[in-house]
């Protein structure tokens, strides 16, 4: 992290973006012109090395990009169900191949054959895609959205003005009062770390400064999830009204909702509920007369999955590559350009209009003793019922694989849930987990985001941790060298057992999966050995020809 660079990109505020400017200037192209980068460096006084080194890192900003016309999903959930080939080959008898790039899950794991064309995205393929071509209709899919206990994040609407009631009391109150309301929740993040969000905004709180931001972890990309693209696009003011209440109890009035660029449509339904908040002056200044003042930007990501990672993200919004930064200082002491941040998840901040309606106590009361409240969990297609489901915490996994999701369409052997970082769960451990962090963690797995995706009887385990090792070589920040080379080693390592008769070095492979448990600067290249210790542990039998 560069701070003489965070300054300088923050000279603009907000209003005129590095970042932003960046994506713009990629339309319709694909990706900024040299003779482009050069301006905003000079303009942005950053040096060109840093404009054209944060371009090249994203995907829909890189020069090989160029030409893009079509990207196919190849994330790990249509790439287990395998709808991903044939769609290539329906798509090559449209596109030049070279027309033709990928995107790291767009969200539609309920059905696949997902891909995104001219703005938005499409899955399903029900329709052929002749027709999707000829036409600027509408990418919009269907699945089942199900509360099985407490209603919260999945209540229906009613409209602005009622929504926002309980934030009309809020910032009538002290804001130490609603602030302690927050921690009486103890709402944890949903995001996959799980740390309390009214411990972070305390924190923000404490630190002195004039200028204090709330961030939207709208980054959503682990493959299999689809709960905060659910929100943006169906409950979008519960999220505006979690960073309002954020905004107000740690004193910041700038707001940032960053939107991956796999979600096209989340970007337009977040901005319209924006606007619809300021033609009814629930933000700008002096709010209802409260002194309080909260604005909105909404970001457009440009393709990285590391920008989950809130240093990665922060780094992104100034325009600086998106590398993980070393902490302390933590976001909260100092983040965005330097100054006092909050970073929080999409259904994190969801969560603030119940605790803000009903009281701390009334969410807390709700799941187990460390895991309170609801929990929104995404089922892709191997289940008979696949769809997103919003159960109380402590729901017996049983319950959601069995009752909610009516079981596998197919014979599955695993399930990996919580992303690419989350644990390999086999399913004869089903009836033993309860979705909550503490049952995950003993026994040896991780909740994460509770996205499920299925690995079928027919996939071979050793291309799935091929799958997980290329995944993360591909998406590493390369800021340290555990991720940025032992990720790419192990990918590097199970290609050449799966290709040869090579056996891999079990010492040797078990010190490159420490190495990076140990060794790694964030939880990207410390996460990912996890399911891969899982699949060693449970699928001994299957992976040991590979091994000597």
């Amino acid at each position: 992290m560069s701070e003489n660079l965070s300054e300088l990109s923050g000279r603009k505020g907000l209003k005129d973006n590095l970042f932003d400017r960046l994506g713009k200037l990629a339309e319709p192209t694909g990706t900024p012109s040299s003779e482009d980068l050069d301006r905003l460096a000079d303009e942005f006084l950053i040096g060109k090395a840093n404009t054209y080194g944060t371009a090249t890192f994203y995907d829909f900003l890189k020069p090989e990009n160029k030409g893009k016309k079509v990207y196919v999903c190849n994330g790990t959930a249509c790439l287990c169900a395998g709808t991903q080939e044939g769609l290539i080959d329906n798509l090559k008898s449209h596109f030049k191949e070279e027309e033709i790039g990928h995107m790291t899950c767009l969200g539609r794991c309920h059905e696949n054959n997902a891909f995104h064309y001219d703005g938005k995205n499409y899955s399903g393929t029900s329709r052929p895609i002749s027709d999707i071509l000829k036409e600027s209709g509408t990418g919009n899919d269907e699945y089942n959205i199900k509360a099985a206990g407490q209603q919260i994040l999945t209540a229906p609407f009613t409209t602005v003005d009622e929504y926002y009631e309980p934030f009309k009391a809020a910032i009538k109150k002290n804001s130490v009062v609603v602030l302690e309301e927050i921690k009486t929740s103890f709402v944890r993040g949903r995001g996959g770390a799980g740390f309390p969000i009214g411990t972070k905004l305390e924190f923000c709180r404490n630190t002195s400064s004039d200028t204090k931001f709330i961030i939207c972890n709208a980054d959503e990309g682990d493959p299999g999830a689809y709960s905060d693209r659910y929100l943006m696009e169906h409950q979008p003011h519960s999220v505006l009204f979690g960073m309002l209440i954020s905004g107000y109890v740690t004193g910041a009035s700038h707001g940032v909702v960053y939107i991956r660029a796999e979600y096209p449509e989340s970007a337009i339904v977040i901005q319209n509920a924006i606007d619809e908040l300021r033609t009814k002056g629930l933000i700008g200044e002096n709010i209802e007369g409260s002194r309080f003042n909260f604005d909105f930007k909404v970001i457009r990501a440009q393709g990285s999955y590391i920008c989950g990672e809130e240093t990665a993200l922060i780094n992104s919004i100034e325009g600086q590559r998106p590398e993980v930064r070393v902490r302390p200082p933590y976001p909260a002491q100092k983040g965005l350009f330097n100054k006092p941040t909050v970073v929080n998840n999409v259904e994190t901040l969801a969560a603030m209009h119940f605790v803000m309606e009903n009281g701390g106590a009334a969410w807390k009361a709700i799941g187990t003793e460390q895991s309170s409240g609801t929990k929104l969990i995404c089922l892709d297609s191997f289940f008979n019922n696949p769809g997103l489901y919003e159960v109380d915490m402590g729901t017996p996994l049983a319950v959601v694989v069995n009752e909610l999701g009516g079981g596998f369409k197919k014979p599955v052997k695993a399930m990996q849930i919580g992303g690419p970082l989350g644990g390999l769960v086999p399913v004869s451990k089903i009836e033993d987990l309860t979705i909550d962090f503490e049952s995950f963690a003993t026994q040896g797995f991780l909740l994460g985001h509770a996205s499920i995706v299925c690995i079928p009887d027919d996939y071979p385990l050793m291309k799935f941790i091929e799958h997980l090792f290329d995944f993360a070589s591909y998406e590493s920040c390369g800021k340290c060298f555990p991720c940025r080379l032992g990720t790419k080693r192990g990918q590097e390592l199970a290609t050449k057992a799966l290709v040869s008769d090579y056996k891999i070095d079990q010492a040797l492979f078990d010190d490159l999966l420490t190495t990076l448990e140990q060794g790694s600067l964030c939880a990207h290249g410390g996460g990912i050995p996890l399911p891969v210790r899982n699949a060693l542990q449970y699928f001994g039998d299957e992976l040991k020809q590979y091994f000597n």
